[in-house]
């Protein structure tokens, strides 16, 4: 079924593919291409040629497979961020295991997909991701969330310590933290908000200092594990 494209997409979101099975990647090319807003500009076998790749055509988005002949995906993915940090990845994989999640998240990816997902949620997902949001399967989630290093103590926050954490954050810092969980773009909470993009892009920033993390995804993550929200 093919998306309708709305006013509110400004943009034809450029995306390369880099998955070493030829049948997977010719279908992904085939089904992504049948929807409006996304164009594949792109694709490889392998991460080295995947690279050369993306330097040269500079896409919006990557989707990136992880067992990749030769250099995995997890290597590809942070070479990415170091020449471009702005281009945006998304782990596309059949891998659960959860020392990979986390690499994948350490790595810069901006959401993590398995490969079972819906087509139309894969379309809305790099539309999301495109605009700066994060994104994590699911059925990989819980796993993300046991994963990432706890605070500063190992124990699990009382209620005082929540309360606190809660305290540092404003009341519409906290309705831009409850939209950012669900992986809303900055824009998408503009318009839920009601507010400039610009405002709710200086929310997320705030956010992101007060919890002491680096990302987005990091922002939902612990919003989640600490019950903050």
């Amino acid at each position: 079924m093919t998306a309708v494209k709305t006013k509110s997409e400004k943009q034809t979101v450029k995306l390369i593919i880099v998955e070493d099975y030829k049948l997977t990647r010719v279908g992904l090319k085939s089904s992504l291409n049948e929807f409006e807003g996304i164009e594949v500009i792109g694709e490889s076998e392998d991460a080295e040629k995947g690279l050369n790749l993306i330097k040269e055509l500079k896409p919006d988005v990557v989707l990136m497979d992880l067992g990749l002949p030769g250099m995995n995906g997890i290597e590809a993915t942070q070479k990415i961020k170091v020449f471009d940090e702005n281009i945006k990845i998304i782990i596309l994989t059949s891998h659960d295991r959860g020392e990979e999640v986390l690499a994948s998240l350490g790595s810069g990816a901006n959401a993590y997909c398995l490969k079972d997902i819906e087509p139309n949620t894969l379309v809305n997902v790099i539309k999301n991701v495109s605009q700066g949001a994060a994104w994590l399967d699911p059925a990989i989630a819980k796993i993300a969330l046991n994963l990432f290093p706890k605070p500063q103590s190992t124990q699990v926050l009382n209620a005082a310590e929540v309360t606190d954490a809660r305290a540092h954050l404003t009341e519409r810092e906290m309705e831009v933290l409850r939209l950012l969980v669900k992986g809303k773009s900055n824009t998408e909470i503009a318009k839920d908000l009601i507010v400039s993009v610009h405002t709710a892009k200086a929310h997320v920033c705030s956010i992101l200092q007060k919890l002491c993390v680096d990302d987005r995804v990091q922002a939902a993550v612990k919003s989640i594990r600490e019950n903050i929200i």
